[in-house]
């Protein structure tokens, strides 16, 4: 029975061996998986899934007991969102707003202090905006334009809030050269170097305005490039007194033209002036421009607007040919020479107006008015570049 009971207490010290020993590697393989898991913690906000976002102020990213490695934000068409993480690795912001009706997927990476990682994946979708705001833009997508023409924005809705649209939109140039913005009342923004564009630059556009809220609860809608290049310079000089108008072409003059400006009580205004328009043939009522009835004529050939308030320069073949360099008779337009029907018919006004491109400049002097207002046509470069900025 010693020997059967010694069997039996060696057979149950050997089970009880087996026991604790799967218990302490179990505990080990736990603490193991423990040791190995990261102690940062990132918080996403928005929360994963949230609908109706803001497009500004709502995205933020932050980790404790750690540090931020990466941080990606793409839209659903996989966009990337610029951002950057603070200098203490602890928190990420987006550098741009978001555009609306997007939906965004957020991947994040930390670690703790130990160097282990930890991530964590969201998506939310940004809010669809009941109300919204676009801007109609100057030149055109492609143009070639002359060395005085501006980017010219003017927006359907007045913008309470103009930095952060300005901030949504780039204009850069190739050769660069510096480009300021200026506001004008609450819905025009104009863009334009301190002097004219050099011949041959290469102008971007970049509209982002998409997400962009301009206005309390009115939110921008375009996302947009828009390219032009700058043709040749040509500068033309009105001398009111003289009554002829120099042209100038890449610093040399090519032609002098007898002309007809604003007479008494009409003069024309002084300073520089930018072709906005061209229509072949236009017409022309004194009503619109609150002048009356004084004239109406519905077929004004080779015409090129230089104001909003009704400033062109113009064929006129109405008028004796006499009056084109010596005296001054239209109500504040520039004359010249032409017959009717605005074709290529080699009158003075058909020839300037077969060379000129939207953007070249008008420069009148001596009329004995007033400068134009910057903001009456494209013409802000009757302001200085400090008063520019402002």
């Amino acid at each position: 029975m010693g020997a059967l009971l010694f069997a039996v207490a060696a057979c149950g010290g050997s089970s009880g061996g087996k026991s604790d020993d799967g218990k302490a590697q179990a505990g080990s393989t736990a603490a193991k998986a423990a040791d190995d898991v990261s102690q940062a913690v990132v918080k996403v906000t928005p929360d994963d899934g949230a609908k109706s976002v803001a497009t500004t102020g709502a995205l933020r990213v932050s980790v404790a007991k750690g540090t931020l490695t990466s941080v990606t934000v793409k839209d659903d068409q996989g966009a990337a969102v610029d951002g950057k993480i603070s200098a203490d690795g602890a928190g990420w912001q987006p550098l741009q707003h978001l555009a609306s009706s997007t939906e965004y997927k957020v991947h994040v990476t930390a670690k703790d202090a130990k160097g282990r990682v930890s991530a964590k994946d969201t998506t939310f979708a940004t809010l669809t905006p009941k109300n919204t705001f676009i801007g109609y833009y100057k030149p055109e997508n492609g143009a070639t334009v002359g060395v005085g023409m501006p980017v010219s924005l003017n927006f359907t809705r007045g913008i309470t809030d103009p930095a952060a649209v300005e901030k949504a939109i780039t204009v850069t140039a190739d050769p660069a050269v510096p480009v300021e913005g200026h506001w004008f009342g609450n819905d025009r923004l104009d863009f334009r170097p301190e002097k004219y564009w050099t011949p041959g630059t290469k102008v971007t556009v970049k509209l982002n305005l998409d997400g962009v809220e301009g206005r309390p609860g009115v939110y921008g809608t375009q996302s947009k490039t828009v390219k032009f290049t700058v043709g040749r310079s040509q500068v033309s000089t009105v001398d009111a007194d003289a009554h002829t108008m120099k042209v100038v072409r890449d610093g040399k003059q090519i032609r002098q033209i007898p002309i007809s400006a604003g007479g008494p009580g009409h003069t024309t205004w002084e300073g520089q002036m930018v072709i906005s328009e061209k229509d072949p043939v236009t017409r022309m009522n004194s009503q619109t421009v609150g002048l009356g009835g004084e004239y109406d004529i519905p077929d004004v050939p080779h015409a090129m607007r230089l104001t909003q308030s009704g400033t062109f320069i113009h064929g006129n073949y109405w008028a004796s040919t006499g009056i084109f360099g010596s005296s001054n008779t239209s109500h504040g337009c520039v004359g010249l020479h032409d017959e009717r029907g605005g074709g290529d018919n080699g009158t003075p006004a058909a020839w300037f107006y077969n060379h000129s491109l939207i953007g070249d400049i008008v420069v009148v002097k001596n009329s004995h008015d007033k400068t134009v207002a910057p903001d009456n046509g494209l013409n802000g470069w009757n302001m200085s570049w400090a008063d520019w900025k402002n």
